[in-house]
């Protein structure tokens, strides 16, 4: 499998923290002032590097927004371990060291003329946000419907997703809109599409494949993976594919590189 990633745009850069704030239980907002944000596209990560020596490796971090011109990345994570608890301190004019931009992005050609879902479950839903808003600003799709999946009535981003489409909800205890799951609010509504772009759980994941298989739908899925080094070095992110990865030599490609967006019928998972 190519390659995919852009090494030209891959640097170390220290970043300012210009606004945080939790928008739900244990998920953090936050803005950041860097010289990345002119190459980031939809889709693609940074990796946020914690201060603390005990924890060595960086954390991969989606692009939840870009402002090319303020020079700004947004970031929403939720508080996993000691390095996005470490991260959820900082304050306006606290400065952190990133890496980035990271990975491919999503093909957003692929929804020229066409009907989109864009489906989001969890903290997989962070990066449907500036994917919608570079769809809407630029008339590509005929149709934006986001379709997003959250444990309760917590819904961290609705309003800032429906700026950018029409978005239908789904809860796990049936708090707000459909009770179950993102597929369960597309049947609820009875929502079609021509093409699917998703983020989120693997289960979900599994679902939209499965789904877009039995339609011979394109769906084009960031998989979630915990990272080690964020650029291919370490083979602690592969994922099997039906292509031989040229660097490995096996049917696996590495989500931080050659993804972590992937046209579904090229993984298995």
């Amino acid at each position: 499998m190519e390659d995919k990633t852009n090494m030209s745009q891959k640097k170390k850069v220290t970043a300012v923290v210009t606004a945080q704030k939790e928008i739900a239980p244990d998920i953090f907002d936050m803005w950041l002032k860097t010289e990345l944000a002119k190459d980031a596209v939809p889709g693609q990560f940074i990796a946020v590097y914690p201060k603390n020596e005990s924890t060595l490796l960086p954390r991969p971090i989606s692009i939840c927004e870009v402002d090319k011109e303020e020079g700004k990345l947004r970031i929403v994570y939720r508080i996993a371990g000691k390095g996005t608890k470490e991260f959820s301190a900082y304050k306006e004019g606290d400065t952190t060291e990133i890496l980035g931009v990271l990975g491919n992005g999503f093909p957003m050609d692929k929804a020229a003329e066409k009907k989109v879902f864009l489906m989001g479950g969890g903290i997989g839903i962070p990066p449907m946000l500036e994917l919608a808003k570079e769809l809407s600003q630029s008339g590509t799709a005929t149709e934006i419907n986001i379709i997003v999946g959250y444990r309760d009535s917590k819904l961290f981003l609705k309003e800032d997703l429906e700026k950018y489409g029409k978005v239908y909800i789904a809860t796990e205890d049936g708090s707000v809109g459909t009770k179950g799951n993102v597929m369960n609010a597309i049947e609820e509504n009875g929502l079609q599409a021509d093409v699917i772009f998703a983020c989120g759980p693997m289960p979900m994941l599994r679902a939209i494949k499965g789904f877009a298989e039995e339609r011979d739908m394109d769906a084009y899925i960031s998989l979630e993976e915990r990272m080690a080094c964020g650029v291919g070095a370490c083979l602690g992110c592969v994922c099997k594919t039906k292509n031989v990865d040229h660097h490995s030599h096996v049917n696996n490609a590495r989500i931080c590189t050659d993804g972590p967006v992937f046209e579904a019928r090229e993984v298995e998972i």
